[in-house]
């Protein structure tokens, strides 16, 4: 079975992606409104009609859409989520209904979820100040030829840790964050409390952070076996996309694609676990 995968926008301003495999279709984060989806869907060539579900990674405003949970609840689309962001989306008008047609379903660090036959979900702990916040490791059964389609996706995160690389290892598509380039954070101008946050350890990871964790992947994976990075959370301040490409394409030498999710459009479509690399 094969995957297709599409950021369908990444920034402080609205979070989501998409992940279908054969006719079940997920979207990763809603921070964006239902009309929004609907448009950028249909630059994957699909529509609403394709979710099945939807993963929350974690409750801050930018990965979350209150009209669009009221269309999920219209819509009967489950959303799965970590046991402590249930507080925060029970605040929402549509939560009891949600509650009530059984569409809120919860996952668990480390424990697999299957989604649908044939495709696994590993929720991944992040360290995040955004409360419970994780990343996924997703794994599709391999076809005829032992071809198998393997995304990591950890956009929200300040620090990362040898446990989250072997988490990571393997995968032939990593969306992962870049956020913020030190330096241009430092002469922002932002306010010294923000400055301070995004930096910790519980904040974004910078592009030096994040090419240190590709190359501690890269080590941990078949040569080879990494075919795409989406480079994920591009501060709009903070950094440029042509930085954040160059230094990851640097370190990654050639064979491997460098795509930069932007805010304001869809990326391109991914095919993985197929002899077709994007469309």
């Amino acid at each position: 079975m094969s995957l297709k995968f599409c950021v369908l926008a990444s920034g402080s301003a609205g979070n989501a992606s998409f992940l279908q495999a054969g006719d079940f279709g997920v979207l990763i984060d809603i921070g964006l409104g239902p009309r929004q989806i609907s448009q950028r869907l249909a630059s994957a060539g699909v529509n609403w009609n394709a979710v099945k579900a939807v993963l929350l990674t974690h409750t801050h405003a930018d990965h979350w859409n209150v009209r669009t949970l009221g269309h999920l609840k219209r819509h009967r689309i489950p959303i799965y989520c970590h046991a402590e962001h249930v507080q925060w989306l029970s605040a929402v008008a549509s939560y009891a209904a949600m509650q009530q047609q059984g569409l809120i379903r919860t996952y668990r660090a480390h424990e697999e979820l299957v989604l649908v036959a044939g495709v696994v979900c590993r929720p991944l702990p992040l360290r995040h100040d955004g409360g419970a916040t994780f990343g996924f490791r997703f794994e599709c059964a391999g076809d005829l030829f032992g071809r198998a389609g393997a995304l990591g996706y950890v956009a929200d995160l300040g620090c990362w840790d040898d446990a989250l690389v072997a988490h990571l290892a393997d995968v032939e598509a990593l969306a992962l964050e870049f956020n913020h380039d030190v330096e241009l954070q430092h002469r922002s101008g932002r306010h010294p409390q923000l400055i301070q946050r995004v930096l910790g350890d519980e904040g974004h990871l910078s592009n030096v952070q994040a090419v240190a964790l590709l190359q501690a992947i890269l080590l941990r994976s078949q040569p080879g076996r990494l075919r795409h990075l989406i480079q994920l959370h591009l501060s709009r301040d903070c950094n440029r996309p042509d930085l954040a490409a160059r230094l990851a394409q640097d370190a990654l030498g050639h064979g491997v694609q460098v795509h930069t999710a932007r805010q304001d459009r869809p990326g391109p479509v991914l095919h993985l676990g197929s002899s077709n690399g994007c469309a």
